[in-house]
């Protein structure tokens, strides 16, 4: 399991993962120049990628998704009530998902699981290699975690995770009281804090990669989320690497070779 994120934040948001042969996008919240540019910065041709998920129809999430289904050929999977707030993606033919029902793309199973958020039925997404067991998950553009996810992140190898804004920065900054509330809502998005919490319950040793996800640029910093969650983590289990994502710029690639226990089972079945 490889996973990158491209960019990400309130100007745009898209992942890469990658197992074997299949690359899947989540979200191409970036203009088909701007994913063309991005993707060949880490040597990716952006026709070698099979499909596009898209969590929600923000336009930071989806903006790219149709134009790059009509120049390279990737498959769009969504929500129905994603696809149903989206005209560009009802245009292109996306493929409705279930939350919860798992789905197959290439080497991938991926599960949508639900998020709080102000959206027609958004999701995060859960991905696990079928051949090595490696598990990464997308979770960003949430006001909160629920149980239902929590649970759905369990032993994941690489965790996306949003961590917005600071709290006080966000108070005394400079947004409209009413954006204020919408963003610290129980729809909006998560704070650094509540990225702490939310990740402190899904820390575990197997956890080697947490990316922070969809910084602010006004009500943030990524020395800021990056110290936050260090502090957080530090008295968890956790001993994995934080990094904090851009928005201008891809993350360094991140790896996951197959889990010990799973290359054990395959073992004892003879696979």
């Amino acid at each position: 399991m490889k996973l990158c994120v491209l960019g990400s934040g309130s100007g745009g948001n898209a992942v890469l993962m990658q197992v074997g042969n299949t690359r899947v996008l989540v979200d191409a919240g970036f203009g088909p120049r701007t994913m063309a540019k991005r993707l060949l910065s880490i040597g990716v041709d952006p026709s070698s990628i099979e499909a596009v998920v898209v969590t929600h129809e923000h336009v930071d999430h989806v903006r790219g998704a149709a134009a790059g289904s009509a120049r390279w050929g990737w498959r769009i999977y969504a929500t129905a009530g994603t696809v149903g707030a989206s005209v560009s993606l009802a245009e292109a033919g996306a493929t409705t998902i279930t939350a919860s029902v798992p789905f197959t793309i290439g080497d991938m199973e991926l599960s949508a699981v639900p998020t709080s958020h102000d959206a027609d039925e958004p999701v995060a997404i859960v991905a696990t290699g079928t051949s090595s067991g490696a598990r990464a998950a997308i979770v960003y553009d949430l006001g909160l975690m629920s149980e239902k996810l929590q649970r759905a992140l369990d032993r994941v190898d690489i965790l996306v995770l949003e961590s917005n804004h600071d709290g006080e920065m966000l108070r005394s900054g400079p947004y409209p009281e009413m954006l204020k509330r919408r963003i610290a809502g129980r729809h909006g998005h998560l704070s650094n804090r509540s990225a702490g919490v939310a990740a402190a319950r899904c820390a575990h040793r197997g956890l080697m990669h947490l990316v922070l996800a969809h910084l602010s640029e006004t009500n943030n910093t990524p020395e800021i989320a990056f110290e936050s969650m260090r502090r957080t983590l530090a008295r968890t289990s956790f001993r994995g690497g934080i990094i904090a994502s851009r928005q201008d710029r891809p993350c360094r690639t991140l790896s996951v070779a197959t889990r010990p226990a799973f290359a054990a089972v395959q073992l004892s079945l003879g696979i």
